[in-house]
């Protein structure tokens, strides 16, 4: 299997970080939509919050959890039901509770080719916010996790969402694991479970209502690692019926409000519970909204040495132990068991 990381340096994502262990911070966000707590000042003598900058400075706004349109809001985590501690023996689940990461924004963007590793571009709002951060000697040890959903069409579209980790992953976790593991334990592991909160019948029907799956296993998923940040690709268009059930919702996406989680799956008991790394509610987005982004010719990429072209996960799994097939994953075996 080839690898789909791109190891990029901190200095090369961002080179105004300066070698500093400036003070931790813990900044607080509610559902509510209040602000993260100010950081340290800038030059200026102005504070300078460089999580609220990036969940205020997307193309797709930060809106009201329970009002909002056209944007996107943070539900909180008991509105998910994941596997709890008992889960292998009673087969019961629980309320996630708190997500383990804090909201950092979300993207909309198209192009005129795929996007993949939005995090390692020199032009990445959120990688260049946190950078800025890091110059005035805050978030030192802040860490990105940043899930971006590839649609295919005339135009590509992405909708990334990112998350940080502002304290160190703590050593031997589940989330720990997943950074630092292979591509086959991500792709056996990522799984991403939705709630269709407002929507025809016809979208719940066939996207599936309160719905879990391995996007690993029924997707093609591309990671990519830097020194600070894990981002994951998710190709929806490499799977036919993805692609259909997708091209369905997009002639209703102004009607429809979905939640979707994302967490590390627990498959042993000292796993468990099972908890959301982060959510996001998408609210009746308009696909107009979209900002348009430049893509470089993979020559070009290749030329400059600092940044990968397309790299993609093959998977070989072995058939005989494949669970069954989801809708989302075209006879390639990702449907989660919840």
């Amino acid at each position: 299997m080839r690898r789909a990381h791109r190891e990029a340096s901190l200095p090369e994502m961002c080179p105004t970080t300066k070698n500093s262990s400036g003070p931790a911070s813990d900044p607080s966000f509610d559902d509510g939509g209040e602000s993260p707590r100010a950081s340290p000042a800038d030059s200026d003598g102005l504070p300078y919050d460089w999580r609220r900058e990036a969940i205020e400075g997307g193309s797709l706004r930060h809106v009201d959890l329970h009002t909002g349109s056209n944007g996107w809001a943070s539900p909180p985590g008991d509105l998910f039901h994941l596997r709890g501690p008992n889960y292998f023996s009673r087969r019961q689940k629980v309320p996630s509770g708190e997500w383990l990461l804090k909201p950092a924004g979300v993207d909309w963007l198209r192009s005129a080719s795929r996007l993949d590793d939005v995090l390692g571009r020199p032009d990445n709002r959120v990688a260049s916010s946190l950078c800025r951060a890091r110059s005035l000697g805050y978030s030192g040890k802040a860490f990105l996790f940043a899930v971006n959903l590839q649609v295919p069409g005339r135009e590509c579209h992405s909708a990334v969402f990112y998350f940080v980790a502002e304290d160190p992953i703590p050593p031997g976790s589940l989330f720990y694991r997943f950074v630092h593991g292979d591509d086959a334990f991500r792709n056996a592991r990522f799984k991403i479970v939705n709630r269709i909160v407002k929507g025809p019948w016809i979208v719940k029907a066939a996207v599936g209502n309160y719905a879990a799956c391995l996007l690993g296993k029924a997707l093609t998923c591309n990671y990519h690692r830097g020194e600070n940040y894990l981002e994951i690709d998710v190709d929806i268009g490499s799977s036919a019926i993805a692609h259909a059930i997708l091209h369905l919702a997009l002639g209703y996406v102004t009607a429809v409000t979905i939640d979707m989680g994302f967490l590390v799956e627990a498959q042993a008991e000292e796993e468990l519970p099972e908890r959301l790394l982060g959510a996001v509610r998408v609210a009746q987005m308009e696909m107009s909204s979209a900002t348009y982004i430049e893509t470089r010719p993979r020559a070009t990429e290749a030329s400059k040495g600092g940044y990968r072209g397309q790299a993609k996960v093959n998977h070989h799994q072995d058939q005989s132990s494949a669970p069954e097939s989801s809708r989302l994953g075209d006879g390639k075996g990702g449907k989660a068991e919840g």
